[in-house]
């Protein structure tokens, strides 16, 4: 999942479709629910740049791009619209169904696959209602449970539970484990995005690493 990351629309369209821009996605996703569809399922699309996911370098090579029209963090973040996410739902659920090795932990945002680049579709990004309609992976957060004075939280055991859930993390890739957290944080605990591994954190990461089968 992506935002285009563009002004409007049709600049965003446009890029998709130059040869030069050397970058494409397999759809898009308008505002009022257009879908536009660029390459097929069963071709490389170019959408997610230097990325890794479950010890793959080469995202692109194994992944199906959704970009949905907002002009994101640069040019204004804006909610997404409803028959936007109608549109995105009923084009995911064809996707799982056209492709079941598809499971809902690799259903991810471009910040979990590029976490040093991007920050896509970012925290407005409805996660928990996806979910609830088959498509991808959450579980509440606990209320209350905030890192306090004092509270113990191992950076290596979360490290651990990043990477078998799918995230990379150092050595296995270039970038800051911090940038990570915040990819997780922004996807799984967008009430707040701060860098810092807290008790509430963990928590939902284990729940995570339960729910799912990497």
């Amino acid at each position: 999942m992506h935002y285009t990351g563009m002004r409007t629309a049709e600049e965003a369209l446009a890029r998709l479709c130059d040869p030069e821009a050397k970058v494409s996605a397999h759809y898009t996703v308008d505002r009022d629910g257009t879908v536009y569809a660029h390459v097929p399922e069963d071709r490389r699309a170019r959408h997610a740049g230097v990325s890794y996911w479950a010890g793959t370098h080469d995202v692109n090579s194994r992944s199906i791009g959704i970009e949905i029209v907002n002009p994101g963090h640069e040019f204004g973040y804006v909610a997404f619209a409803e028959p936007q996410i109608e549109a995105v739902i009923a084009l995911s659920r064809g996707i799982l169904i056209r492709h079941p090795a598809i499971t809902p932990w690799r259903v991810v945002g471009h910040s979990d696959v590029a976490p040093n680049r991007k920050q896509d579709p970012g925290e407005l990004f409805p996660w928990e209602r996806l979910a609830c309609e088959a498509i991808g992976i959450w579980v509440a957060p606990r209320g209350g449970s905030h890192q306090g004075p004092g509270t113990a939280v191992s950076e290596s055991h979360f490290a651990d539970g990043l990477r078998q859930f799918g995230y990379g993390v150092p050595p296995d890739v270039d970038w800051p484990l911090a940038d990570v957290i915040v990819a997780f944080q922004r996807h799984f605990r967008p009430s707040l995005i701060n860098g810092i591994i807290d008790a509430e954190c963990t928590a939902i990461l284990e729940s995570l690493l339960a729910e799912s089968n990497p």
